[in-house]
C-alpha cells in the first residue's frame, strides 16, 4: 500500500519501529507498505538524526527568493540580444555579467520568458543533434588535436561560391583559421597550415573527414597532404567514414558558423570573406562558450611550445626493430622476390617494416598503421562500418 496522504508521519514510524523491533527484514517490511528500500532507509537516516520531526517532508520553497529584472536590465539585455540574436540565455547573461559584474541577475529560464514576451525568441527547426566526440587521440590540453575541414559551400549574393577552410582547437574551441580558399588541393590547403604552424606552433595531432584533401581510401588514408603533416612532426588521424559523431565538436562549431556569417550569406564574396574574419575574433574574444564554463576560448588557449621552422623531414625509423624500404617511383616496394604495391602517394618515400604475428609483417609511415603485408601481398586495416540509415516500414 502506498502512503496515505493525511497520516504520513505515523506510517513511515511504523516502517521504523518494524524495522528497529526486528518484525521483518527491511525489504519484506517494504514490500508490505509498498515503498522502496531506498525510500525507507532515507526516512531511517531521518528519524536517527533528527527524531520525529525528521519524518516531516522538507520546506520546497527557495532559500532566497527569485532575483527579478529591473526595468533598466530588462532593456539591457533586449538591447544585447538584438545584437546578438544567435545567442542564447546563457550567453546573453554570461556577458550582461561580464560587463555589469556588480548587478545580480535572475536565471536564463526568466531570461527566455523574457525574451519570448518581446518575440526574440525564433523556434528552431528540430535537427539530429551532433553526438559528443568520440576519443581517438585523447585530448587533454591545447594543441593535443586541433580540427580541420571543409564547411559546406554556398553561394553569396553576387553567385561566387564560398566554401571556408576551418581549424580549430579540440579543447580550448579556439578558431585558429576560417579562410574562404579558391581551391583546396594541397597547394592551396598547405600554405595555410604552414602559415598557422608558424604562428601557433605544431599541435601533436589535426583530425578530419576522410574527404580531399585531408584523406582518401587509399593506403593508410595518405594524401600528400597528410604526408606534409607527418615531415612536420604532426600525426594525422581521421573520423571513421559516416561517423561525423567523431569529430562532433567541430561539426557543432560549423553550424554556430552557419548561423552568424551565411544566414543569409553576404551580398559579395569580398564582404563574406570579412565576415568570416570578423566572425574568426568575435568567435574567439566575445562569445562565451558553455563547454568552458561561459569562458572564451581566446583567453583559455595558449600557443603549443613546439615550434615550426618550415623544414619538412621524412620521418625517421628505429633500425633496431624496422627493416627500412624506399618505396619505387610506381608505388611498390620488393620483398621477398616479389612486388608489392604501397601507395602512389608514397613514391620514393620511407616505410618501416617490422615482424607481426603468423609470418607477416606490420607497414609503418612514421606513425601511421598502413597494414600488413602477407602471402597474399598487402592487408589493409579494417575501418568502422559506415552507418545505415533506417529501414522504412
Amino acid at each position: 500500500m502506498a502512503w496515505e496522504t493525511f497520516k504520513v508521519e505515523e506510517q513511515r514510524l511504523q516502517v521504523i519501529e518494524a524495522y528497529i523491533n526486528g518484525d521483518a527484514s527491511m525489504t519484506a517490511i517494504c514490500e508490505r507498505y509498498g515503498i522502496s528500500t531506498k525510500t525507507a532507509y532515507k526516512w531511517y537516516k531521518r528519524y536517527l538524526d533528527l527524531g520525529y520531526d525528521g519524518l516531516s517532508d522538507l520546506s520546497r520553497a527557495p532559500h532566497e527568493s527569485h532575483c527579478l529584472f529591473t526595468d533598466n536590465q530588462i532593456q539591457r539585455a533586449i538591447d544585447l540580444k538584438y545584437k546578438r540574436l544567435t545567442w542564447g540565455p546563457k550567453k546573453i547573461l554570461a556577458k550582461l555579467s561580464e560587463i555589469y559584474p556588480n548587478e545580480k541577475w535572475p536565471s536564463p529560464t526568466r531570461l527566455y520568458e523574457i525574451f519570448k514576451e518581446f518575440h526574440l525568441v525564433t523556434k528552431r527547426r528540430i535537427k539530429r543533434r551532433v553526438p559528443a566526440t568520440a576519443p581517438l587521440g585523447h585530448v587533454t590540453k591545447c594543441n593535443d588535436t586541433w580540427a580541420v575541414d571543409l564547411k559546406g559551400w554556398f553561394l553569396t549574393g553576387d553567385g561566387c561560391k564560398c566554401e571556408p577552410l576551418t581549424i580549430t582547437d579540440c579543447d580550448s574551441r579556439f578558431l585558429i583559421r576560417c579562410i574562404h580558399l579558391s581551391k583546396h588541393s594541397v597547394e592551396y590547403v598547405w600554405p595555410v597550415f604552414d602559415h598557422v604552424f608558424r604562428e601557433y606552433g605544431l599541435p601533436d595531432r589535426v583530425r578530419s573527414d576522410n574527404g580531399p584533401p585531408f584523406g582518401s581510401v587509399g593506403t593508410g588514408r595518405l594524401t600528400n597532404l597528410s604526408v606534409n603533416l607527418i615531415k612536420a612532426g604532426v600525426i594525422p588521424e581521421w573520423i571513421n567514414p559516416g561517423h561525423p559523431e567523431e569529430n562532433g565538436r567541430h561539426e557543432r562549431f560549423h553550424l554556430t558558423l552557419q548561423q552568424e556569417v551565411a544566414t543569409p550569406p553576404k551580398e559579395t564574396l569580398a564582404l563574406q570573406i570579412q565576415a568570416l574574419e570578423s566572425f574568426k575574433d568575435d568567435y574567439n574574444f566575445e562569445r562565451p562558450h558553455e563547454a568552458l564554463n561561459m569562458r572564451k576560448p581566446g583567453g583559455y588557449y595558449t600557443v603549443s611550445n613546439r615550434t615550426w621552422n618550415g623544414v619538412l623531414k621524412p620521418p625517421e625509423y628505429d633500425r633496431s626493430v624496422f627493416d627500412v624500404r624506399k618505396v619505387e617511383r610506381g608505388g611498390q616496394i620488393k620483398w621477398r622476390g616479389k612486388h608489392i604495391y604501397i601507395s602512389d602517394v608514397l613514391r620514393e618515400e620511407y616505410i618501416g617494416i617490422r615482424p607481426s604475428d603468423n609470418d607477416c609483417m606490420d607497414i609503418f609511415y612514421g606513425p601511421v598503421f598502413l597494414g600488413k603485408i602477407s602471402e597474399r601481398g598487402l592487408e589493409k586495416p579494417k575501418i568502422k562500418a559506415k552507418r545505415q540509415g533506417r529501414l522504412r516500414r
